[in-house]
């Protein structure tokens, strides 16, 4: 690449660095403006225009800020009634990725789960509701993907072939009595990683595996991101989104694709619904609404913290997923081999889809079920809850109270270790629900008429006989 390229690339990192430098001042104004307006010791936070003036601050701080890598936090879950310590272990470490093990102070015979994370733009904390839906019925590892600009050049380049590697690096590491759930992007990469050791007739191959909104067969509905890529060539991408980082940054001179631009994105996509949060949040700041402003703050605190993928990595994706479309039809190459979906036989899929998901749409992961042709039926299931987004699929009540449980049972269905199931509250008051409700008398009536005929089995009637006229005598 030439110096000149190199430097128009360098360029927009140092605008954007130069862009959050000057705003210094404004931030730096809006916490001393939050220390007098919000401080509960002052008189002047408790008068209306104090308020006001208090979540107008706290506003323009959060606008302004950077925001960490959050941690996950998860120190306890609730098994079989009893609160049970969780120690985040490092069970592996790579270059680009270090395998989390949320280790368990209890010993129980749980499936083991490897939860593949998303590298599109977000810290793996993103799947937090994931891991503590979980962990209560798992033994979880998560890959915990890092930073691109605090990765030094001198590790090297990390592209779509070295995603796959890792995948496999780590289902080695676990053994073969592991189970996989991959999360949005890596649905690809897991499903290329399955089919290698398929293919190879690899002992590690994994006892299940769940992809959960993954744009398997891009093909299959319009979106957005679709539309982008199929618009535009990849050159396009590679001069318009990817910079070089910056010299003062542990990765210098490393050409990436910033998370800055990937959250620009994100943010577009749902605009309106970002600014309405934003608005609810001052309204809940003047009202008093301290939980409601604390929802909003756990949420954006995560959504709002990015992280920067190696361009390779991002450009194959772009290529070789939304262009290509090389998995769905067994084109896709790793380091000479072809990578074929069907030779699967003994890892069993889940294919999970949201209703209104914008980013992988329906139908986009469920293809998964159709190009596993090697699997029989009953190694597959397929799941679509309704009223959710993307986010839904693995966070929030729906993801606990119905989605979870399924991959939570799919997974037991294919493993032997069937230690007793701990029940969540979500779950538990779902299950009430149902059970509460009786079926209408109009409902009976339907069911009867669509059951089969041969279940359905007429009593003929028993007509009395006529007394012989030995009985009359008698």
């Amino acid at each position: 690449m030439s110096l000149k390229k190199r430097g128009e690339e360098a360029m927009l990192y140092h605008l954007h660095d130069l862009h959050y430098a000057l705003m210094t001042p404004m931030r730096v104004g809006a916490e001393l403006t939050m220390s007098l307006f919000k401080n509960p010791a002052s008189p002047l936070s408790h008068f209306p225009m104090g308020k006001m003036v208090g979540a107008s601050a706290e506003l323009v701080h959060r606008m302004t800020r950077r925001y960490g890598k959050p941690e996950f936090g998860i120190h306890t879950t609730m098994i079989e009634g009893k609160e049970v310590v969780i120690n985040e272990v490092t069970a592996m470490t790579k270059p680009f990725c270090d395998l989390i093990h949320f280790e368990r102070a209890k010993k129980r015979k749980d499936p083991k789960l490897l939860i593949v994370a998303p590298l599109s733009g977000h810290y793996a904390t993103l799947l937090r509701g994931t891991v503590e839906a979980l962990v209560s019925n798992h033994d979880v590892y998560i890959t915990d993907w890092k930073d691109a600009r605090i990765v030094p050049l001198s590790d090297g380049t990390f592209g779509l072939e070295d995603y796959i590697q890792y995948v496999m690096d780590f289902i080695e590491r676990l053994g073969p009595d592991v189970h996989v759930l991959a999360v949005c992007q890596p649905a690809v990469p897991v499903l290329a990683a399955v089919s290698l050791l398929a293919a190879r007739n690899d002992k590690n191959q994994p006892l299940s595996m769940t992809l959960m909104g993954g744009p398997i067969d891009a093909r299959k509905a319009d979106t957005e991101v679709t539309k982008l890529a199929a618009e535009r060539p990849l050159s396009w991408f590679e001069q318009n989104v990817v910079a070089t980082v910056p010299p003062y940054y542990p990765g210098a001179f490393r050409r990436v694709y910033p998370g800055f631009i990937q959250l620009t994105g994100f943010m577009q996509m749902n605009l309106d619904r970002h600014i309405g949060e934003h608005i609810k949040l001052y309204e809940h700041l003047i009202t008093g609404d301290g939980d409601s402003a604390e929802a909003h703050r756990k949420f954006y605190d995560e959504y709002l913290a990015v992280i920067d993928l190696p361009a390779k990595f991002y450009l194959e994706t772009v290529e070789e997923v939304f262009q290509k479309f090389s998995l769905p039809k067994e084109e896709m190459m790793f380091k000479g081999e072809r990578v074929q979906p069907s030779l699967i036989k003994k890892t069993a899929l889940l294919a999970v889809e949201g209703e209104m998901d914008d980013i992988s749409a329906v139908g986009q992961t469920k293809a998964a079920m159709d190009i596993c042709s090697g699997l029989n039926e009953d190694q597959k299931e397929y799941y679509l809850q309704e009223d959710v987004g993307h986010y839904g699929i693995f966070n929030g009540r729906r993801w606990r109270s119905y989605i979870m449980p399924r991959v939570r049972d799919f997974i037991r269905k294919h493993d032997k270790k069937m230690d007793p199931v701990t029940i969540g509250p979500d779950e538990a008051a779902v299950l009430k629900e149902a059970k509460a409700k009786k079926p209408s008398s109009k409902n009976v009536v339907k069911m009867v008429k669509k059951a089969p005929k041969k279940a359905i089995k007429k009593t003929p009637k028993k007509t009395p006989k006529k007394p012989s006229s030995k009985s009359k005598n008698k």
